[in-house]
């Protein structure tokens, strides 16, 4: 039923098919503000998770965030700029910047989409701001609280940086909205709307108010006294995610266009699946139905089989709930096939990076193919017998990887994967 699920939009309207290929990737993230060093600190294990520096926890019952470490804004736009943008625009300009140099993307124009989400948007913003309401008055919030705290505000930085004037919006559907930007970018370059996409996801919600919002959700972790360790996807003793922030983006383009350009394909990105649970405001079904579905339609997008998978880059929360609904739905979609395709989770050392999560975990699935490596789940010391695959613990699995699945689920039953593989002429 899963693996034989048809996807729409394959062909684009004149019937010839539409490679995508991904030209560049940026990233900044609790373990490193590049793409390389991310990537790096990854293969080793390194955990960016660690107590709150940004602001007193100690009333909090969490206190433990995987925050961007000596990120300066200014090295990526003016002071002036930065001061009009709320963190999460700023993170998104850094990794759109990193993604375009690497796609040699000096020159944008009509024909280049931006789809940067965002989850939350300028959560921090909001709250400063009601801050200053509540102690000096309406008159005193800043006229720049509305365009800094809106989600979409990241994709409309970014365009007017690099002078994108194609279609430009963000995706939202919660911690899917960055693997979702990333879908809809493939559907954008196939239906002909756009030649280049710049898409992925960013997010900041690392606030006292996003901490208290969460962890009266009982969402969070609340191991303080051992942070690098807090984060354990698929591990019995397990107790809530850890909130991160960061910004991932890909420069997705049709392969007609990489090649006109002299741009170097990195991958090629195969396959999309998206759904809904229709099942529960936070808890994921219990049976994995939607998730085992948006693989499936994923899977039929790039006409591949579970057999032709080499690495999943798993949704992986470290919430009690979703691994074991994760791990159900890869068994209903990947049948035996499931226990042979080697899986991690790297929110067990980035934390959970919200919107921004899926965009990060499609660059990092898209780099384990270019690097011949899939990066660990750390923390994995006593697996739950009911999470029982190949989840790669503690040390990267080194080999050949020719083809990678992204997962991303959301609050609200939002489910998207995506699919990419080695480039190939």
């Amino acid at each position: 039923q899963y693996g034989n699920a048809q996807h729409a939009a394959s062909e684009c309207p004149t019937g010839m098919t539409t490679r995508t290929v991904v030209t560049g990737i940026g990233i900044v993230s609790p373990v490193g503000l590049t793409r390389d060093s991310t990537w790096h600190n990854l293969l080793r294990g390194v955990s960016g998770i660690d107590r709150i520096a940004s602001f007193d926890s100690e009333d909090l019952e969490t206190k433990i965030a995987g925050e961007v470490k000596g990120f300066e804004p200014t090295e990526y736009m003016t002071r002036k700029d930065a001061r009009r943008m709320d963190r999460f625009s700023q993170l998104a300009i850094a990794a759109s910047q990193e993604a375009a140099d690497q796609a040699q993307l000096d020159d944008a124009g009509e024909r280049v989409s931006v789809m940067v989400a965002s989850g939350i948007g300028g959560i921090v913003t909001l709250s400063e701001q009601i801050e200053v309401m509540n102690e000096k008055g309406p008159r005193r919030v800043s006229p720049f609280l509305v365009p800094m705290m809106l989600p979409d505000m990241a994709s409309g930085h970014v365009s007017m940086s690099i002078g994108a004037r194609g279609p430009n919006y963000s995706t939202v559907s919660a911690c899917a909205s960055g693997g979702d930007a990333i879908g809809q970018a493939q559907l954008l370059l196939r239906a002909g709307a756009a030649d280049i996409v710049v898409a992925g996801g960013t997010e900041a919600a690392v606030c006292r108010i996003g901490l208290a919002g969460f962890i009266s959700a009982k969402a969070l972790s609340r191991r303080n006294d051992e942070p690098q360790r807090a984060s354990r996807p698929f591990d019995a003793m397990r107790d809530g995610f850890v909130l991160g922030e960061g910004a991932a983006v890909l420069v997705i383009e049709t392969l007609e266009s990489a090649q006109a350009r002299g741009a170097r394909p990195i991958a090629e990105m195969k396959g999309y699946g998206s759904t809904s649970d229709a099942h529960h405001i936070t808890q994921p079904h219990p049976e994995g139905e939607g998730a085992a579905r948006a693989m499936g339609l994923a899977l039929a997008d790039a006409q591949m089989q579970p057999e032709d998978l080499d690495y999943i880059n798993a949704h992986g929360t470290s919430t009690p709930l979703n691994d074991r609904s994760e791990t159900l739905a890869m068994k209903k979609v990947f049948g035996d096939e499931a226990y042979r395709i080697p899986t991690s989770s790297t929110k067990s050392m980035t934390g959970h990076l919200l919107g921004a999560s899926g965009a990060l975990e499609a660059a990092i699935s898209v780099l384990a193919i270019v690097n011949a490596a899939a990066p660990p789940t750390i923390n994995l010391e006593e697996p739950d017998p009911d999470c029982d695959l190949d989840y790669i613990p503690h040390t990267p699995r080194r080999g050949r990887i020719r083809t990678a699945m992204s997962n991303s689920f959301g609050f609200g039953g939002h489910n998207a994967s995506l699919i990419f593989t080695e480039f190939a002429e």
